[in-house]
């Protein structure tokens, strides 16, 4: 019997195709800096989780409501986080673009990169390379920042990150009417 467990990257190849549906695997790599291998393998085990749906055509379809369920619930221990050594990088999670307008991030997380633009401390990424996707991905950057605060954040910064991710996913909160 094989067991598959979701590797850290998978959730960020969710992320992406949550935001481009009709991408195809070779637009998925590209986009996130990965071989059409690695992204085609993503999607496989990202199946047997039970968050991506097979289609009749292309990648597959996510399963929105499953997979802001394991955002919420499960990435934290999952694939957990701790910042780290001060350093120059992209800034993420509470310093991320989705708290920019809500919170003052004194104490600023960061990728690091040394093409980044901010002071911060280290915290490893779910998915290499990650500072790319501020030009070439911008809001699966933004929706990484978001899984990020869920990772590392205290109940306020996961508060916001949960909200900013439902309304993203689509996903109507408990106290709404679902319109499907």
């Amino acid at each position: 019997m094989t067991i598959t467990a979701l590797h850290a990257l998978d959730v960020v190849v969710a992320l992406r195709l949550a935001e481009s549906p009709g991408a195809d695997f070779r637009t998925l790599a590209e986009d996130l800096a990965l071989s059409v291998s690695t992204t085609h393998a993503a999607v496989k085990r990202l199946m047997l989780a039970g968050l991506v749906r097979p289609t009749g055509a292309g990648v597959g379809a996510v399963n929105r409501h499953a997979l802001l369920e394991f955002l919420e619930h499960g990435v934290r221990y999952a694939f957990p986080a701790a910042a780290g050594t001060p350093t120059r990088g992209v800034p993420t999670a509470h310093s991320g673009p989705v708290f920019t307008d809500v919170m003052d991030a004194a104490d600023a997380l960061v990728w690091e990169d040394p093409q980044g633009t901010v002071e911060g401390r280290a915290l490893v990424p779910l998915l290499p390379r990650a500072g790319q996707l501020v030009k070439r991905a911008p809001a699966t950057y933004a929706l990484l920042t978001a899984v990020d605060a869920l990772r590392v954040g205290r109940a306020r910064e996961r508060d916001i990150a949960r909200r900013y991710l439902r309304e993203v996913l689509k996903v109507p909160s408990p106290s709404q009417p679902s319109t499907v």
